[in-house]
């Protein structure tokens, strides 16, 4: 174990903060980083064109079938399979490279491919296979050009059709629809505070104050969209946080209750304990993942 989980930020020195990488050459330079558990500091989109490895995505495995597209946001915690054959593509890009306009930090940010309230985004695309790989192939041609003052736009545009075509499919697959309303983007608002927040602000009223609304709209908001109350969705994000570091990392108790905020080690054993049924220690030894 490490003492904290690896976060990578995007590689310096591309031309554009986007790059599309084969699989097989990420295992022969970074198989000992991919396999352990890590996140990256930008979005991914996994194409497993071939095999059936499993990926961990925070505490859920993944079971993956040929053909499949899964969709990561950014800083979520990860690891590819170490011991299936598989093949593939990824695609990697940051905010400063699709977000060049409101509309599109909207876009992306409300994206279910990303942003899916209740599960992690992936389709299969068997049936607009053709579809895909010539999005992919015009995508990776276009990086091969020497950069010029429209390579970035041509880019992100293929890009977004990459994702628009993505979201249809998800949508034909399985896919719990939330319908557009005041509660959703309520909902979108607080979730996107939270990430920022979480270690510091734990309390209702200091996120209600931010979105400009009461504390009863804002659980009026999040119990109609996600059945939850805010409290209970603050509470989820933290013990996530609280989880990820116990069984990924070698870090103390009294670090990672400091690191989230709590000041004394009793309260966050107490804080840990009354939401899991564990205390932190009995927690870090059933998971502690190789």
């Amino acid at each position: 174990m490490t003492t904290d989980i690896k976060k990578y930020d995007f590689k310096t020195g591309l031309p554009q903060e986007f790059e599309i990488v084969d699989i097989a050459e990420l295992y022969k330079d970074f198989k000992d980083t991919l396999t352990i558990t890590h996140r990256t500091g930008f979005y991914n989109i996994i194409w497993f064109d071939q095999g059936s490895p499993i990926h961990l995505v925070d505490f859920s495995p993944i079971k993956i079938k040929p053909n499949t597209l899964l969709f990561l946001n950014k800083d979520t915690v990860q690891r590819f399979d170490n011991k299936t054959k598989f093949s593939g593509k990824v695609i990697l890009f940051t905010d400063s490279f699709f977000c060049k306009t409101e509309t599109d930090t909207k876009f992306l940010r409300n994206s279910i491919l990303f942003n899916d309230l209740f599960s992690v985004s992936q389709i299969q695309i068997e049936r607009q296979l053709k579809l895909f790989t010539d999005l992919l192939y015009q995508m990776t041609d276009e990086l091969r050009n020497t950069k010029d003052n429209s390579q970035s736009d041509i880019l992100r545009n293929l890009l977004h059709n990459f994702l628009l075509y993505s979201e249809r499919e998800r949508r034909k697959q399985n896919f719990t629809e939330i319908n557009k309303s005041a509660d959703l983007d309520y909902v979108m608002l607080f979730k996107d505070l939270l990430e920022k927040d979480y270690k510091n602000k734990k309390q209702v009223n200091y996120y209600a104050k931010e979105i400009i609304i009461t504390e009863k709209r804002l659980n009026q908001a999040t119990t109609k969209v996600l059945g939850k109350s805010p409290k209970e969705i603050i509470d989820d994000r933290i013990m996530l946080e609280a989880k990820r570091i116990l069984a990924h990392t070698n870090e103390s108790i009294k670090e990672i209750g400091y690191n989230l905020g709590f000041e004394e080690p009793t309260n966050f054993i107490k804080y840990f304990k009354k939401h899991s049924q564990f205390t932190p220690t009995e927690f870090r030894e059933k998971n502690t993942l190789a």
